[in-house]
């Protein structure tokens, strides 16, 4: 049997297995209690912390993040100017269920409705309704995407969350700029908690520019993305971009939702 997140990585990438990172949960509502005894055991680092709250301001801040309804965006990828997969989310943030759309290798047309803090939710596949274990073999791939597509969009806005443990790794240059450097590790929660990250941070706008990562199970050297082709909505700020050598995974076509209607979430 093929592990399930190496399979991940064929729909996430298009590509050979394993070929994308695939990026495990950061904290979903069940891990909440874990994650608060894990951070209590493993603080952050202070100098970090602050490093963490810099980006937040600069993303356009705390309290607009909180207030945030839900977001809708476009994951894909591409190796030089071939598309290699992408599928739309409609994620309402306070409710936790996200609609995602795509198309399987096949060509059918998918469509997942699943709630990422329970795993329930209901699926169609060409218009008709899944079942039995279709229906839990799509939702279980239909939180794993979002978890996977999600963190590609939003590392920064969660670099603070509980259970995430933030280490000063000292200065870097990016691209001829100072920037301050991060290290990201998880005690005990998520999926896969031996994840670790390197995040760079750059000091004249406090923006997110790079990120290392050696996923749990991987070894060194670790693999690096850039953030870059930042764009604004509804007052928050995202890379669109992610890009290693020929490789692009993208995060863009995001909108700010005031409000995701729930007809969004019951139907094809």
């Amino acid at each position: 049997m093929i592990p399930r997140f190496r399979v991940l990585a064929v729909l996430v990438g298009g590509l050979a297995a394993g070929a994308l990172p695939v990026l495990a949960t950061r904290v979903l509502a069940e891990d909440s209690r874990e994650a608060a005894r894990a951070e209590a055991a493993a603080p952050s680092d202070p100098a970090a912390v602050a490093i963490a709250d810099r980006v937040m301001a600069a993303l356009g801040g705390r309290r607009r993040w909180d207030a945030l309804r839900g977001l809708r965006w476009t994951f894909g990828v591409a190796v030089d100017d071939t598309v290699r997969s992408t599928r739309r989310h409609s994620w309402d943030k306070w409710t936790g269920w996200d609609r995602i759309e795509r198309q399987d290798s096949g060509g059918r047309r998918i469509v997942v409705v699943v709630n990422v803090n329970d795993g329930t939710g209901r699926a169609w596949v060409n218009g008709r309704a899944a079942e039995g274990d279709s229906l839990r073999q799509l939702l279980e791939l239909g939180k794993s995407l979002w978890i996977n597509d999600a963190y590609w969009l939003l590392m920064p806005y969660k670099l603070r969350d509980p259970g995430v443990t933030l280490e000063d790794a000292g200065e870097a240059v990016v691209d001829g700029a100072p920037c301050d450097k991060i290290a990201l590790s998880f005690a005990r929660v998520g999926q896969t908690p031996g994840d670790h990250y390197w995040v760079y941070v750059r000091r004249r706008d406090d923006r997110v520019v790079k990120w290392d990562m050696v996923l749990q199970g991987n070894q060194p050297p670790p693999r690096s993305y850039t953030w870059e082709d930042w764009e604004e909505a509804g007052g928050l700020w995202f890379a669109t971009a992610h890009r290693d050598g020929r490789r692009n995974v993208s995060t863009r076509d995001i909108e700010v939702a005031a409000e995701i209607p729930a007809a969004e979430f019951v139907a094809p």
